[in-house]
Protein backbone atom coordinates (compact mmCIF):
# COMPACT_ATOMS: atom_id res chain seq x y z
CA UNK A 1 0.00 0.00 0.00
CA UNK A 2 1.18 3.32 -0.79
CA UNK A 3 0.35 6.91 -0.15
CA UNK A 4 1.61 8.47 -2.53
CA UNK A 5 4.10 11.64 -2.88
CA UNK A 6 3.83 14.01 0.09
CA UNK A 7 2.71 17.29 -1.23
CA UNK A 8 2.97 20.96 0.41
CA UNK A 9 0.17 21.59 3.45
CA UNK A 10 -1.03 25.07 3.74
CA UNK A 11 -4.47 25.23 5.26
CA UNK A 12 -6.07 28.38 6.98
CA UNK A 13 -9.68 26.84 6.84
CA UNK A 14 -11.23 30.16 5.17
CA UNK A 15 -13.23 27.90 2.52
CA UNK A 16 -16.62 28.09 2.78
CA UNK A 17 -17.02 23.99 4.29
CA UNK A 18 -14.04 21.56 5.75
CA UNK A 19 -11.93 20.11 2.40
CA UNK A 20 -12.93 16.42 2.98
CA UNK A 21 -10.36 15.73 0.47
CA UNK A 22 -8.14 16.28 2.86
CA UNK A 23 -9.74 16.20 6.25
CA UNK A 24 -11.50 13.36 8.12
CA UNK A 25 -14.27 14.59 10.82
CA UNK A 26 -14.66 11.63 12.48
CA UNK A 27 -12.57 10.11 15.36
CA UNK A 28 -11.11 6.34 14.75
CA UNK A 29 -14.46 5.75 12.86
CA UNK A 30 -13.76 2.50 11.78
CA UNK A 31 -13.75 1.16 15.99
CA UNK A 32 -17.29 2.56 16.29
CA UNK A 33 -18.69 4.51 12.88
CA UNK A 34 -19.11 7.74 11.50
CA UNK A 35 -22.15 9.03 12.97
CA UNK A 36 -21.39 7.99 16.51
CA UNK A 37 -17.37 9.57 16.38
CA UNK A 38 -18.35 12.75 14.53
CA UNK A 39 -16.60 16.19 15.54
CA UNK A 40 -18.78 18.90 16.83
CA UNK A 41 -17.10 21.54 14.61
CA UNK A 42 -17.52 24.74 12.74
CA UNK A 43 -15.67 27.12 10.22
CA UNK A 44 -15.09 30.46 12.24
CA UNK A 45 -13.09 33.75 11.60
CA UNK A 46 -10.52 32.73 13.12
CA UNK A 47 -10.22 28.92 11.65
CA UNK A 48 -11.73 25.45 12.54
CA UNK A 49 -13.26 25.31 15.55
CA UNK A 50 -13.95 22.11 17.39
CA UNK A 51 -15.62 21.38 20.33
CA UNK A 52 -17.38 19.20 22.80
CA UNK A 53 -21.06 20.30 23.86
CA UNK A 54 -22.62 18.96 26.91
CA UNK A 55 -24.98 16.66 25.22
CA UNK A 56 -22.43 15.56 22.84
CA UNK A 57 -22.09 11.38 23.44
CA UNK A 58 -19.20 9.20 24.55
CA UNK A 59 -17.11 7.77 21.96
CA UNK A 60 -16.99 4.10 22.43
CA UNK A 61 -18.67 3.64 25.43
CA UNK A 62 -18.96 -0.62 25.12
CA UNK A 63 -15.51 -0.43 24.59
CA UNK A 64 -12.95 2.24 26.26
CA UNK A 65 -12.50 1.37 29.71
CA UNK A 66 -13.08 5.41 30.75
CA UNK A 67 -15.60 7.38 29.56
CA UNK A 68 -14.55 9.80 26.61
CA UNK A 69 -15.78 11.86 24.25
CA UNK A 70 -14.05 13.19 21.39
CA UNK A 71 -13.90 16.22 18.81
CA UNK A 72 -10.90 15.20 16.05
CA UNK A 73 -9.86 15.86 12.77
CA UNK A 74 -7.45 13.56 10.87
CA UNK A 75 -5.91 13.53 7.95
CA UNK A 76 -6.17 10.12 6.63
CA UNK A 77 -8.49 7.08 6.76
CA UNK A 78 -8.52 3.31 5.63
CA UNK A 79 -9.70 0.35 7.67
CA UNK A 80 -9.97 -3.48 6.59
CA UNK A 81 -13.26 -5.59 6.07
CA UNK A 82 -16.13 -5.56 8.93
CA UNK A 83 -15.34 -8.12 11.11
CA UNK A 84 -11.34 -7.67 10.82
CA UNK A 85 -8.28 -6.43 13.31
CA UNK A 86 -6.89 -4.19 10.46
CA UNK A 87 -7.22 -0.89 11.06
CA UNK A 88 -5.14 2.13 12.54
CA UNK A 89 -4.93 2.61 16.49
CA UNK A 90 -6.73 -0.18 18.55
CA UNK A 91 -6.70 0.54 22.12
CA UNK A 92 -7.65 -2.74 23.72
CA UNK A 93 -6.40 -6.75 22.13
CA UNK A 94 -8.82 -8.36 20.08
CA UNK A 95 -10.69 -4.98 18.50
CA UNK A 96 -12.34 -5.64 15.36
CA UNK A 97 -13.46 -2.86 12.59
CA UNK A 98 -17.16 -2.27 13.21
CA UNK A 99 -17.90 -0.29 10.49
CA UNK A 100 -15.47 -0.63 7.02
CA UNK A 101 -13.90 3.04 6.52
CA UNK A 102 -12.66 4.47 2.43
CA UNK A 103 -9.47 5.00 2.19
CA UNK A 104 -8.08 8.36 1.92
CA UNK A 105 -4.46 9.73 2.03
CA UNK A 106 -5.49 13.55 2.28
CA UNK A 107 -1.38 14.02 4.22
CA UNK A 108 0.54 11.24 5.38
CA UNK A 109 4.28 12.99 5.01
CA UNK A 110 7.44 10.80 5.99
CA UNK A 111 9.27 13.47 7.94
CA UNK A 112 8.97 17.40 7.52
CA UNK A 113 8.38 20.12 9.19
CA UNK A 114 5.15 20.58 10.48
CA UNK A 115 3.13 22.91 12.61
CA UNK A 116 0.06 23.78 13.77
CA UNK A 117 -1.50 27.23 15.17
CA UNK A 118 -4.14 27.24 17.57
CA UNK A 119 -5.86 27.91 21.29
CA UNK A 120 -7.46 25.72 23.49
CA UNK A 121 -9.93 26.18 26.39
CA UNK A 122 -9.97 23.27 28.53
CA UNK A 123 -11.59 22.53 32.01
CA UNK A 124 -9.43 20.34 34.25
CA UNK A 125 -11.30 16.90 33.03
CA UNK A 126 -10.26 17.58 29.42
CA UNK A 127 -7.61 17.99 27.17
CA UNK A 128 -6.58 19.37 23.59
CA UNK A 129 -3.96 18.33 21.21
CA UNK A 130 -2.03 17.68 17.59
CA UNK A 131 0.12 14.29 16.93
CA UNK A 132 0.89 12.12 14.46
CA UNK A 133 0.02 8.85 14.01
CA UNK A 134 1.51 5.98 12.07
CA UNK A 135 -1.38 4.88 9.15
CA UNK A 136 -0.46 1.53 10.30
CA UNK A 137 -1.40 0.09 6.65
CA UNK A 138 1.11 -2.43 8.69
CA UNK A 139 0.71 -3.06 12.61
CA UNK A 140 4.37 -2.54 13.21
CA UNK A 141 3.87 0.97 11.81
CA UNK A 142 2.56 2.63 14.35
CA UNK A 143 4.77 5.02 16.26
CA UNK A 144 3.50 8.07 17.23
CA UNK A 145 4.79 11.81 17.28
CA UNK A 146 3.56 13.87 19.90
CA UNK A 147 4.06 17.37 19.58
CA UNK A 148 1.80 19.01 22.07
CA UNK A 149 -0.96 17.62 24.49
CA UNK A 150 -2.12 19.68 27.20
CA UNK A 151 -4.55 18.97 30.28
CA UNK A 152 -7.14 21.56 31.77
CA UNK A 153 -5.68 20.60 35.48
CA UNK A 154 -2.16 21.29 33.92
CA UNK A 155 -2.89 25.10 32.93
CA UNK A 156 -1.82 27.66 35.71
CA UNK A 157 -1.24 31.44 35.66
CA UNK A 158 2.08 31.11 34.94
CA UNK A 159 1.74 28.76 31.89
CA UNK A 160 1.24 25.03 31.36
CA UNK A 161 2.85 21.77 31.17
CA UNK A 162 3.28 20.12 27.81
CA UNK A 163 3.19 15.95 26.84
CA UNK A 164 5.65 15.73 24.47
CA UNK A 165 7.40 12.64 22.71
CA UNK A 166 7.82 9.41 20.90
CA UNK A 167 5.03 6.98 21.87
CA UNK A 168 6.05 3.43 20.29
CA UNK A 169 2.68 1.26 20.63
CA UNK A 170 3.35 -1.10 18.46
CA UNK A 171 6.88 -0.61 16.56
CA UNK A 172 9.54 -2.30 17.99
CA UNK A 173 11.78 -0.02 16.42
CA UNK A 174 10.94 2.65 18.60
CA UNK A 175 11.81 2.85 22.42
CA UNK A 176 8.60 5.17 24.64
CA UNK A 177 9.87 8.23 25.24
CA UNK A 178 7.10 10.32 26.86
CA UNK A 179 7.44 13.93 29.36
CA UNK A 180 6.39 16.85 29.79
CA UNK A 181 7.90 20.75 29.47
CA UNK A 182 6.69 23.80 31.32
CA UNK A 183 5.99 26.36 29.02
CA UNK A 184 5.16 29.68 30.49
CA UNK A 185 2.06 30.44 28.13
CA UNK A 186 -1.37 31.42 28.33
CA UNK A 187 -2.77 28.19 25.77
CA UNK A 188 -6.55 29.83 25.21
CA UNK A 189 -4.06 32.34 23.35
CA UNK A 190 -2.92 31.01 19.60
CA UNK A 191 0.15 29.44 19.62
CA UNK A 192 2.30 27.41 16.99
CA UNK A 193 3.11 23.93 18.05
CA UNK A 194 5.78 22.59 15.15
CA UNK A 195 7.59 19.51 14.92
CA UNK A 196 11.03 19.10 12.48
CA UNK A 197 10.82 15.17 11.67
CA UNK A 198 14.14 14.17 10.50
CA UNK A 199 15.57 10.79 9.65
CA UNK A 200 17.43 10.69 12.67
CA UNK A 201 15.53 12.95 15.21
CA UNK A 202 12.75 14.53 16.03
CA UNK A 203 13.05 18.40 17.14
CA UNK A 204 9.41 19.60 19.35
CA UNK A 205 9.35 23.15 19.30
CA UNK A 206 6.56 25.95 20.33
CA UNK A 207 6.71 29.31 18.97
CA UNK A 208 9.60 28.53 17.15
CA UNK A 209 11.50 27.87 20.97
CA UNK A 210 12.49 23.89 20.77
CA UNK A 211 11.42 21.92 24.06
CA UNK A 212 12.47 18.80 23.53
CA UNK A 213 14.77 16.94 21.02
CA UNK A 214 14.05 12.83 20.64
CA UNK A 215 17.37 10.61 19.01
CA UNK A 216 15.05 8.48 17.51
CA UNK A 217 12.68 8.80 14.41
CA UNK A 218 9.59 6.95 12.62
CA UNK A 219 10.55 6.28 9.33
CA UNK A 220 7.14 5.90 7.74
CA UNK A 221 4.25 7.54 6.89
CA UNK A 222 2.26 9.35 9.69
CA UNK A 223 -1.48 11.18 9.58
CA UNK A 224 -1.85 14.83 11.29
CA UNK A 225 -4.87 14.30 14.28
CA UNK A 226 -5.65 17.50 15.99
CA UNK A 227 -8.43 17.09 18.32
CA UNK A 228 -10.02 18.18 22.07
CA UNK A 229 -11.16 15.37 24.45
CA UNK A 230 -13.10 14.99 27.61
CA UNK A 231 -13.39 13.09 30.29
CA UNK A 232 -16.96 13.03 32.07
CA UNK A 233 -15.64 10.64 34.96
CA UNK A 234 -12.96 13.11 36.56
CA UNK A 235 -13.54 15.60 38.17
CA UNK A 236 -14.92 19.11 37.06
CA UNK A 237 -17.48 21.27 35.69
CA UNK A 238 -20.47 19.39 33.59
CA UNK A 239 -21.50 22.59 31.71
CA UNK A 240 -17.99 23.41 30.29
CA UNK A 241 -17.51 23.00 26.46
CA UNK A 242 -13.92 22.09 25.62
CA UNK A 243 -12.88 23.93 22.58
CA UNK A 244 -9.85 24.27 20.23
CA UNK A 245 -9.55 26.88 17.75
CA UNK A 246 -7.43 25.85 14.81
CA UNK A 247 -6.20 29.10 12.41
CA UNK A 248 -3.58 27.13 10.50
CA UNK A 249 -2.17 24.17 9.59
CA UNK A 250 1.63 23.86 7.62
CA UNK A 251 4.07 20.93 6.28
CA UNK A 252 6.79 21.11 4.28
CA UNK A 253 9.84 18.81 3.61
CA UNK A 254 12.59 19.19 6.17
CA UNK A 255 15.24 21.80 4.46
CA UNK A 256 18.41 20.63 3.22
CA UNK A 257 21.18 21.69 5.16
CA UNK A 258 25.15 22.44 3.52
Amino acid sequence: MSTGPDPLLEESFDGESLDESLWVPYYLAHWSSRSASAATYELVSEGLRLSIPPDQPLWCPDLHDEPIRVSCIQSASFSGPVGTTRGPQPFRDGMTVSEEQPTLWGYTPTHGEIEVTMRGSVSERSMFAFWLSGIEDRPERSGEICVAEVFGCDVKPEGADFGVGIHRFRDPRLTEEFSTVFVPIDVSEQHTYAVAWKPDRVEFSIDSEIVHTSHQSPDYPMQLMIGVFDFPARPGPDDHTPETVVSRVRGRPIQATV
